[in-house]
């Protein structure tokens, strides 16, 4: 016996195959909007609940799209031996996870990324959806789960979200 969210997180493991038409459909749709969207609904029901959003006022859902692909550096303006130019292999020890939570945050200064999760990619994007409170409505003050997360601000900018938290994209010392 298997619950609805559990239904819905089976077909999430594998979009492409299982929602085929439908997953197509909301790429091309995605494609045509802006990079930053606010939204009404969450598409991945499960996900967004499990990362602890709810359906009241105070929780603002954000789709934001980042561009696939390495970070391209300026080329440096003095002479070097090609391979210490530092052109290729650069990585900026960012998951496109965070540098998505990062934009909706300087988009929306007003609201607080509580976190995010993965919606859809095609040969060029990569989208997420970002979850944000405002810290300052009653709705989220006085709620038991997020409201002590009311008095912090910057919390994406201090990697203090699951995406910031990653040890993967962590700069190494």
């Amino acid at each position: 016996m298997m619950g609805f969210y559990k239904y819905i997180r089976d077909l999430w493991k594998n979009p492409k195959e299982k929602l085929k038409e439908l997953y197509k459909n909301k790429i091309i749709q995605w494609r045509k909007e802006s990079a930053i969207t606010r939204i009404n609904k969450p598409t991945r029901l499960d996900r967004a609940h499990s990362l602890g959003y709810k359906a009241k006022p105070g929780f603002v859902l954000v789709r934001v799209r980042v561009k696939k692909g390495g970070r391209r550096r300026p080329k440096p303006s003095r002479g070097r031996k090609p391979s210490r130019m530092g052109l290729t292999k650069f990585s900026a020890h960012k998951s496109k996870q965070l540098i998505a939570e990062e934009r909706a945050a300087r988009k929306y200064p007003n609201l607080e990324v509580l976190n995010s999760y993965w919606v859809g990619d095609d040969s060029v994007y990569e989208w997420y959806e970002v979850i944000m409170i405002d810290t300052k409505h009653p709705a989220i003050i006085n709620d038991k789960d997020v409201g002590r997360l009311a008095d912090q601000q910057g919390r994406v900018f201090r990697r203090k979200t699951s995406a910031g938290k990653n040890k993967a994209h962590r700069k190494k010392k």
